[in-house]
């Protein structure tokens, strides 16, 4: 079942699948997407779906739409271009009916993952911090909302400015220890 949760101009709706229990509250991760957005300068009003899952789902995804072969901790699927995000873009211009959110797209993350990276120390952006799943669960919420909106780490500048802008928005969590 979803559940539609408001933060300011953003509407999450949060799927959580059936047998997945998060660590984290549901709240906790809206509003670290919401955070996210923000700081992206995303188009508002906008809706953006959260899908917490397990490593089958997850695994299935990633083999077919990123063609990688194993589970992986987040997915992200934007339905904008990453142009829709620069500073002082205005929201695309996207039919739809009046007083509507545009759909930003969707995040996957596995909480079967998120656990496991955590509790064996291979969490964070280093892959090397031991802290709580619902630590972890944060970070891969605020890191999928990120890459929905353009952000990406395929080079040193640019993973270093994502790494930094997930530190700043998760506060003391999101410093490596």
């Amino acid at each position: 079942m979803t559940r539609a949760i408001y933060q300011g101009p953003w509407r999450i709706d949060v799927d959580v699948r059936d047998g997945v229990v998060t660590p984290a509250s549901i709240m906790s991760l809206a509003a670290a997407i919401a955070s996210a957005l923000s700081s992206a300068r995303a188009p508002a009003p906008a809706s953006i779906g959260l899908i917490l899952t397990d490593d089958a789902e997850i695994t299935d995804l990633n083999v077919e739409h990123m063609g990688h072969i194993g589970p992986t901790d987040v997915l992200s699927f934007p339905l904008l271009p990453p142009a829709s995000f620069a500073a002082g873009a205005d929201a695309p211009d996207v039919p739809r009916p009046p007083r509507s959110r545009i759909n930003l797209g969707d995040i996957v993350v596995s909480v079967e993952r998120a656990i496991e990276q955590a509790e064996a120390g291979r969490g964070g952006q280093t892959g090397d911090v031991r802290w709580s799943p619902a630590d972890e669960l944060r970070l891969l919420a605020t890191h999928g909302a990120l890459h929905i909106c353009g952000w990406d780490h395929a080079t040193p500048e640019d993973e270093h400015a994502m790494r930094e802008l997930e530190r700043r928005l998760l506060g003391p969590a999101g410093t490596d220890r």
